[in-house]
């Protein structure tokens, strides 16, 4: 092909990670010009509600699926942890590349460590995975939604709106904001959602062309531990509606996995491990999410609210 044409959402991190493959494609074929059709998206444009009230992180996926489907993109960049867990029929994820920092952050201009704000303080995050932790775990805080871009909640932190916030370490490293971090939280105490800190390109199915050509991009590794990952959500119902982070990584040439599931409060928190042949991701996923339900998942899915 002489052109592609990358559909991304237009933010400063969406289009970081679109640059990033745009760069990485001319490299690999420098007979063929590659170009950014930026978007906004309706996830974009509804910053006053929750995700989990508004359709969750599909809200970021499906105009540039549009652009696919009417052929006015070949593929689309999206960041893993906001892809649905079911594509619909006709599209295909063609690569996840290789994993950034996959924790999340603690950011403030006040405190060092989350252990360190006192009774009462007023942490941010747009993430019902972060604040089913954060009230499980620091039940004296005060956990209060925040959404927008990264830009928009730094400076909504800057303004005193929020004591601390939490940010996925992954986008603040890419927009070379590393220096906002104030500390890591380990994957233990805040686990991560699936696929967080990697990047997974979309593509119409049944394009061998386009499929080939972004071949090289896929890491191996990333991928299985995401496929599992994923698998955990899919088998739980995963959506921004749901609770719940999976976190898989290879040691000892196995797939060790960590998850959990919780209510919004965190009053019920159910967490476990699994791990597994890495040939097998989905089977490792399987696995956890089996233990989890035997513990009583289950009773905690079916309470939450449906929308």
């Amino acid at each position: 092909m002489q052109k592609l044409t990358i559909a991304s959402r237009e933010s400063a991190l969406a289009m970081w990670q679109a640059e990033h493959i745009r760069d990485r494609l001319s490299a690999l074929h420098p007979g063929c010009a590659v170009g950014i059709l930026g978007m906004t998206t309706r996830g974009d444009q509804i910053l006053d509600v929750t995700l989990s009230k508004i359709g969750g992180k599909g809200l970021f996926v499906k105009e540039l699926e549009v652009a696919l489907e009417a052929g006015q993109a070949d593929l689309a960049v999206h960041s893993m942890k906001d892809v649905p867990m079911e594509l619909p029929p006709g599209f295909v994820l063609a690569v996840i590349g290789e994993r950034e920092d996959p924790r999340d952050a603690f950011v403030s201009n006040q405190y060092e460590r989350l252990s360190d704000l006192p009774p009462g303080s007023v942490v941010g995050t747009s993430s019902l995975r972060r604040e089913a932790q954060l009230r499980a775990r620091y039940p004296y805080l005060a956990v209060k939604p925040l959404r927008g871009n990264v830009g928009t909640r730094l400076k909504k932190l800057d303004e005193g709106q929020f004591d601390a916030i939490l940010l996925a370490a992954a986008g603040l490293k890419r927009l070379g904001l590393g220096d906002r971090i104030k500390s890591l939280l380990s994957v233990e105490d805040s686990i991560p959602a699936a696929g967080q800190g990697a990047l997974g390109i979309e593509i119409r199915s049944g394009n061998p062309t386009v499929a080939t050509m972004l071949a090289t991009l896929n890491h191996a590794e990333t991928a299985a531990c995401v496929r599992a990952e994923r698998q955990v959500s899919r088998v739980l119902g995963g959506s921004c509606q749901v609770p719940l982070g999976a976190h898989a990584v290879l040691q000892g040439g196995k797939l060790v996995m960590h998850g959990f599931v919780a209510n919004p409060d965190g009053s019920s928190f159910l967490e476990d491990r699994a791990e597994g042949d890495i040939m097998d991701p989905e089977a490792v996923g399987q696995a956890l999410a089996d233990k989890l339900l035997a513990r009583g998942a289950r009773a905690i899915l079916d309470a939450l609210p449906t929308a």
